[in-house]
């Protein structure tokens, strides 16, 4: 495992992630820990837009009326 280290955090930031991390009964290592993976496990819009790119388009035959499907599905809701 690598190290990481942060230098320069704003007062306030340091001091609000303290409070967090004692909330949740936790150090500020493993929170700062928890909420970095939690940072890397959602894809940024660039990564998000690439992988909807990637994907083959959806092609539905013509006789298929969307409008008409979508009341239908309101309704049962």
């Amino acid at each position: 495992m690598k190290t990481l280290q942060i230098r320069n955090v704003p007062d306030d930031v340091h001091a609000a992630l303290v409070a967090r991390a004692a909330a949740e009964g936790r150090s500020l290592s493993s929170y700062a820990l928890a909420e970095l993976t939690r940072a890397v496990a959602t894809p940024t819009l660039t990564e998000w837009a690439e992988r909807v790119r990637s994907r083959e388009p959806v092609v539905l035959p013509d006789d298929i009326d969307i409008a008409s499907l979508i009341r239908e599905e309101r309704a049962a809701r």
